[in-house]
């Protein structure tokens, strides 16, 4: 159970774009809270926010240094997330492959009943009556 809330918190950090902002950020580097801030046409205090759900998702770890608040990019909960999508995506590739399967062979069922009773029924084209076939008759 503890992957379903691990997981479910990355989706809704990453669901932001201000979150998925300060995330690229941090990949080039660890940075202060204010240093983050600054690009944001938005409140210090909502940039604290926004990164306070990155780390509950624990995509950012915080470390104190006096008065400073150095972040840094913990891209672990990331790779949990696409082994998962990863795992869904082979699934239901899987899960297609074998509809894409028996749909080809109710074709091609379908395909040959059609030809057999074509064949059946085949008439002379001068008279338009059934021709007669080789074989046994009834």
């Amino acid at each position: 159970m503890r992957l379903t809330k691990n997981l479910d918190d990355t989706l809704i950090a990453l669901a932001d774009p201000t979150r998925r902002a300060i995330l690229h950020r941090l990949s080039q580097g660890d940075a202060r809270v204010t240093e983050l801030a600054e690009p944001f046409a938005i409140s210090l205090n909502s940039v604290s926010k926004h990164i306070r759900l990155l780390e509950r998702a624990d995509l950012v770890r915080r470390e104190k240094s006096g008065r400073d608040h150095w972040l840094s990019l913990n891209p672990a909960p990331v790779d949990e997330a696409l082994q998962w999508m990863q795992a869904q995506r082979d699934a239901w590739t899987a899960r297609l492959d074998t509809l894409e399967a028996l749909l080809r062979a109710e074709d091609e069922a379908a395909a040959t009943a059609r030809k057999a009773s074509m064949k059946s029924n085949k008439k002379d084209s001068r008279t338009g009556t059934p021709q007669k076939t080789k074989g046994k008759r009834k």
